[in-house]
């Protein structure tokens, strides 16, 4: 049985999740498999404490220019759908953050001044003897893009005779499509928030259209989750199991120690939750959902407010992990801030309209790339297309023609629209169609415009349309005459994180005083380092873990960064999200104080005036 752990939102417990019920299954005598797929942040390491014997890096076929046989003639730039490629005074500069290796460039050269060549992006790492359970997880490089090629890697482990479960990363983007794709259930972890409530329709919708059967896991339940029953009632997906609320299991937690090791009572709760997997499998899917969107309301741009800036600098707020916080600060800026423009780049699973309700003034599609599409009357079974496929995407299971029983058809889910197929394809059966990927707004709200978006479900290309929000952002600072840009980023190290924050003026890392929290954070730094913005960090949580937070303060100075705030425990901020509201303007107290105090902070790092 293959078993996917995910979760519309990062922070929710899926990690929590599958390594738990892992070793209770793994004592229960089964034969357990525990695959991390989340390759961007793995953590399930960090509580299973593995001795890994094998490693294996991930390699992809990237081009390398020769400047000997090149003419400058730009096929190749001409030929790249990703902008990876640039001609300039016949030198060819490749940008491998934007390739998606997909050999285009290196075909189409008429020179073969262009060649592929292996180039790692990850590894994978394998604890075959790990106690109770065989154990494996995947790291994609800092600054890679190519999450999906690594966790394909991962997989490889999977056996198909025992429990495999699969720890993917959070939201719906490529990667976790690769992880859900091929499994026998889906679970998806989910919390009783509108954040997490929000996103939780998102993972939702991902499955419904794979066709996999889905159940929901309630994590941190209070007694009050009618906000998640009643729309599990409503799309008819059963709640598989509820995990309560409870400090002393954050505490277990952040130290790194397993749950059911110190907390006996969860053992029979994760059995009666297994049982109820099991009892998924092979269960019909209901038809996929359509996806809510922002109904567009009257007004203009005229209507924002103008500021008198002559420039503008721009913050970008991101996590390592999910589940931070990170949102809940940016919101509490936004409320302390003036003379600013606020953007959620967080494209994959956004969240800041929860707390900072819009009134759209525009939205627009948004066309992230293409699609090929095969006609099948047309197509003549030569298998060109799908032997330089560099994704698996083409395949002969496609509909009948005169000639032949099966012709080759597109796997949308796995398609990057290259266009390799449609340039070796000799009967011209292969097309490419444009593919509306998501949605982009500007809008008015109770502390100023906003520009965010929403990508489609299971769809590409999230850093362009991360970029196309910053760009937004951007002219529209500039047109209202706003010095200031604050932008909620996404979590993790790939792609949309990436496009988040490469020149932007300071990165604020939101982060806990866990195990996960302290690793994730690592890589974030690494990343910010790799492309040369400065960090400052903020602790939320603070007092949950002292040992932890220590250890944040000694690496932040480490990366010649410094910690700002320290966000106590506080049950009043849960409250606070649960009522729509900012911490500003739902409490007082030492959250709200800290928060406070931070913003200051921020305003004396880039001289903004308050």
């Amino acid at each position: 049985m293959i078993i996917a752990i995910a979760s519309g939102k990062g922070g929710t417990g899926k990690t929590t999740f599958a390594v738990n019920l892992a070793y209770t299954l793994a004592h229960c005598e089964k034969t357990v498999r525990l695959l991390d797929c989340d390759v961007e942040e793995p953590n399930d390491h960090l509580f299973v404490k593995p001795d890994f014997t094998e490693e294996k890096p991930v390699a992809v076929l990237r081009p390398v220019w020769n400047k000997e046989k090149c003419t400058g003639c730009g096929k190749c730039a001409n030929a790249c759908k990703y902008n990876a490629i640039a001609v300039v005074k016949k030198k060819v500069l490749i940008f491998n953050e934007l390739c998606h290796s997909c050999g285009v460039c290196s075909f189409v050269c008429p020179e073969k001044a262009l060649t592929e060549q292996e180039c790692v992006i990850g590894t994978v790492q394998a604890s075959p003897f790990n106690k109770p359970f065989f154990f494996a997880h995947g790291l994609l490089n800092i600054g890679e893009a190519l999450a999906p090629k690594v966790v394909n890697s991962v997989k490889k482990h999977i056996d198909p005779d025992v429990i495999n479960i699969l720890d993917a990363s959070p939201g719906t983007s490529c990667s976790v499509v690769q992880t859900i794709d091929g499994a026998d259930v889906a679970i998806l972890v989910t919390e009783p928030t509108p954040f997490g409530l929000n996103d939780l329709k998102l993972a939702v919708g991902l499955c419904f259209k794979m066709r996999v059967p889905t159940g929901i896991l309630i994590n941190r339940s209070d007694g009050k989750d009618a906000i998640i029953t009643e729309y599990a009632e409503s799309v008819d997906v059963p709640i598989v199991g509820r995990i309560p609320f409870k400090r002393e299991y954050a505490e277990t937690y952040s130290a790194g120690n397993i749950l059911v090791n110190w907390h006996e009572e969860l053992k029979n709760k994760l059995i009666d939750i297994y049982d109820n997997i099991c009892a998924l499998k092979c269960t019909s899917v209901p038809d996929v959902q359509t996806e809510e969107g922002f109904n567009i309301s009257e007004g203009n741009i005229s209507d924002l407010s103008m500021g008198k800036a002559s420039s503008f600098k721009e913050i970008t707020v991101i996590s390592g992990k999910g589940g931070t916080g990170k949102t809940t600060v940016l919101a509490s800026f936004a409320m302390l801030a003036r003379n600013k423009i606020l953007a959620d780049n967080d494209v994959d699973a956004a969240d800041l309209h929860i707390l900072l309700p819009p009134l759209i003034i525009k939205g627009q599609d948004f066309t992230g790339g293409q699609k090929a599409v095969i006609d099948s009357p047309k197509c003549a079974v030569c298998g060109k297309c799908a032997n330089v496929c560099h994704y698996n995407a083409i395949a002969l299971d496609g509909p009948a023609n005169d000639v032949v029983e099966k012709t080759y058809m597109v796997n949308n889910f796995k398609c990057e629209g290259c266009g390799f197929c449609l340039i070796v394809c000799p009967a011209g059966a292969v097309d490419m169609k444009d593919n509306i990927s998501g949605r982009w707004y500007i809008s008015n709200t109770k502390s100023g415009a906003m520009v965010h978006a929403r990508l489609g479900i299971a769809e590409e290309n999230s850093g362009r349309l991360v970029t196309q929000v910053r760009n937004r952002a951007q002219e529209l600072a500039k047109e209202l005459r706003q010095g200031l840009i604050l932008a909620d980023g996404p979590p993790g190290t790939g792609c949309p994180v990436i496009a988040s924050i490469s020149g932007t003026n300071l990165v604020v890392i939101v982060t806990e005083p866990t195990v996960s929290g302290v690793h994730d954070m690592e890589r974030v730094f690494k990343l910010t380092e790799h492309f040369d913005v400065p960090a400052l960090v903020i602790i939320n949580k603070a007092d949950l873990n002292t040992e932890q937070a220590f250890r944040i303060e000694a690496m932040a100075i480490q990366h010649k960064s410094r910690v700002i705030a320290r966000i106590p425990f506080d049950r009043s901020v849960n409250d606070a999200l649960m009522e729509g509201k900012t911490v500003i303007e739902h409490c007082k107290g030492n959250a709200e104080e800290a928060i406070r105090a931070a913003w200051v902070e921020i305003e004396k790092e880039l001289n903004v005036k308050p």
